[in-house]
């Protein structure tokens, strides 16, 4: 950036900011029947109490406001009457309303610093700025020559949560925040403040991340737990009671050996981290039942339980290292990745290679100690029918082993190259079922959310009525939707808890937020509701890209088509014959193209006989951008004053 020189003069210096990803864990409407003004006052008052009380809650963010601005609306026939121009009035707000440093004084007594603290803030600050003053004592202020107005940014904007004025306050994560305790806190700070605000003013839940972290907490604790007793069951059938039961609480010391180490590796307790959690299961119990089974076969045999234990974990110890090792090295790449992507899969790669980590130990140190007190199984006795029983399934697995398995296995090491030609061919085809889109692949899987995107995109230049229009379609969708739910399915809980629309110019953004599955009408999917609501709204023609997003992480469009060709006019010709090809198959829906529409444009040419009256095309567009736009003399405190 710093070896660009042809940067426009007034062009604000370019910031470079390192990309990192910071996820919304939860968000608050602040809305209500007031001025927007009020609003967004409030609201920065509370971004200041979350990020300043709540541990955790440090970047805190007020989103759907507009600046606030002191615009100076300069009167022609006064300007005439005092014989003051525009530019002289600006450049007396500009040398009048300063906040700088002359330098320092050095005295007996020390330095004393210079300075000039004049920098005008108020509307009638600005009125008292002298911009003429005559040798006589007459003094012309702005205040004679124009009207000011201490407001909002002159810009088209409608935010509403459930048909109210509101603001977003936006908690993001850091490195230190924890979801659940953030998002506890915040319902007290919530219910605390509630009591305090005026009865014209709300802060309501407008997304909490908590929720979502908890369903799927609870899908994946479900789901591990199941399966360890579905682990636990099968091991029971074909191993003795006491080997499958501490080979399966082995898993569970693997994990809390995982857990241990976790933070000190940076892992948090997060989606990606469960789903490892998940997917390491079934390989974290293999090397256990190895040793297990190898001690309780030779226990079997006669030997003795701590002869039994140790000579049976030599035996196998150099396999199940490798085994472990090699599981180890499969997951290892992932953290090798460049980009933002190896911030996911480094979560899963640490997680998996703790995991095994962890089982190694457990399966050749602390199994072998436990099965070192086993002795031969007793047939007799309260359990001896159900030990009868899980031997002839045993047997039953042993006799596959050696009557099926074995001849097939001595087979293939006969004809070694067939079987390696087989895998190969067999290795072919799921290569060839993958490239010709037979097996889907995702870098991510979808995760169902509670809460519904949507984002309409207008061409450059579409004009605000017509951006309203779309966004009060979208409202009556909305509540279409939710009354042909509850006629579908009346006595049951409300699909749409909530709704908030953002409106700018060309952008209407949308966020409802449906029940939760468990307590949802008819169990139905999100996916179902977003395609309800698009069905509701109906076509957009003019909208350069609509999106309904149901998932926490959409992947983006099914099908993407690449169209190059350097004439731009061809390539729209191109783009837009295809989307119309395309808008003719029933299935598709949101057909958009990356080409942005050309904006109507007035282009300013100096006649040849201006210079003779001493214009330039400089002078002129200037003149011309103070008559639309106006000029910015200053900003203050991270909001923008305007003169115009």
């Amino acid at each position: 950036m710093d070896s660009i020189n042809n940067m426009p003069r007034e062009a604000y210096r370019p910031q470079v900011q390192r990309w990192q990803n910071s996820d919304q864990i939860a968000g608050f409407a602040l809305h209500g029947q007031v001025e927007r003004r009020d609003l967004q006052r409030v609201a920065r008052e509370i971004r200041n109490e979350i990020s300043s009380t709540i541990p955790g809650a440090s970047l805190v963010e007020v989103m759907g406001t507009l600046g606030e601005e002191v615009a100076i609306e300069v009167s022609e026939e006064d300007m005439r009457r005092y014989g003051v121009s525009f530019a002289e009035i600006a450049q007396a707000i500009a040398n009048s309303s300063i906040n700088t440093s002359a330098g320092s004084v050095r005295t007996d007594l020390g330095d004393v610093r210079i300075a000039s603290r004049e920098l005008a803030d108020t509307a009638y600050e600005f009125e008292n700025i002298i911009v003429r003053q005559t040798s006589d004592g007459g003094v012309v202020r702005v205040g004679d020559v124009a009207t000011v107005i201490d407001g909002l940014v002159d810009a088209n904007l409608n935010a509403t949560f459930d048909g109210e004025q509101m603001v977003i306050i936006a908690i993001r994560s850091t490195g230190s925040s924890d979801i659940i305790d953030v998002s506890n806190a915040m319902k007290e700070y919530l219910e605390r403040k509630n009591a305090e605000l005026p009865s014209t003013l709300q802060l309501s839940v407008w997304w909490d991340g908590a929720d979502q972290f908890n369903s799927q907490l609870t899908v994946i604790g479900s789901s591990a737990l199941l399966g360890l007793a579905l682990v636990l069951g099968v091991l029971v059938l074909f191993l003795r009671p006491i080997v499958a039961l501490w080979v399966t609480v082995g898993i569970a010391t693997a994990f809390a050996g995982a857990f241990l180490i976790l933070p000190m590796l940076g892992i948090t307790l997060n989606f990606l981290s469960l789903f490892a959690f998940l997917i390491v299961i079934g390989v974290v119990v293999d090397d256990a039942i190895i040793v297990g089974e190898n001690i309780h076969a030779r226990v079997e045999r006669g030997e003795q339980g701590l002869t039994a234990a140790v000579v049976g974990t030599q035996m196998v110890a150099k396999p199940v290292v490798f085994a472990v090792i090699t599981t180890m090295m499969a997951f290892a790449p992932w953290m090798m990745l460049t980009g933002p992507e190896v911030q996911f899969t480094r979560q899963i790669s640490l997680v998996i290679i703790a995991a095994l980590a962890f089982s190694l130990v457990e399966a050749l140190f602390i199994l072998p100690a436990h099965l070192a007190h086993i002795k031969p199984q007793n047939t007799n006795g309260f359990f001896g029918p159900f030990i009868k029983f899980q031997a002839m399934i045993a047997d039953s697995l042993i006799a596959f082993a050696h009557h099926v398995y074995a001849p097939v296995l001595a087979t293939a090491i006969r004809l070694r190259y067939a079987t390696l030609m087989f895998f190969i061919g067999v290795f072919g085809l799921a290569i060839a079922l993958q490239a010709n889109g037979y097996v889907k692949s995702a870098f991510m899987p979808e995760i169902e959310s509670d809460l519904i995107r949507v984002n309409i995109q207008l061409a450059e230049g579409t004009p605000w009525s017509r951006t309203d229009e779309i966004r009060s379609r979208l409202d009556e969708a909305e509540l279409e939707v939710q009354q042909a739910y509850r006629e579908e399915f009346p006595g049951e809980d409300d699909m749409i808890r909530s709704r908030s629309t953002l409106a700018t110019d060309g952008s209407v953004r949308a966020w409802i937020n449906i029940a939760p599955p468990e307590n949802r009408p008819g169990r139905t999917p999100t996916a179902e509701v977003a395609q309800r609501l698009r069905d509701a709204l109906g076509p957009v023609p003019d909208a350069e890209e609509i999106r309904f997003e149901a998932t926490l992480n959409d992947s983006g469009p099914a099908i993407q088509f690449a169209i190059n060709h350097p004439d731009l006019d061809v390539l729209r010709a191109a783009a837009a014959e295809l989307r119309q090809h395309l808008a003719t198959f029933e299935t598709t829906y949101d057909i958009v193209d990356n080409l942005q529409s050309s904006a109507d444009e007035l282009r300013l040419t100096l006649r040849p006989d201006a210079q003779a009256l001493g214009l330039t095309l400089a002078d002129v567009t200037r003149q011309v951008g103070q008559a639309f736009y106006g000029y910015e003399v200053q900003r203050l405190r991270a909001m923008a004053r305007m003169f115009g």
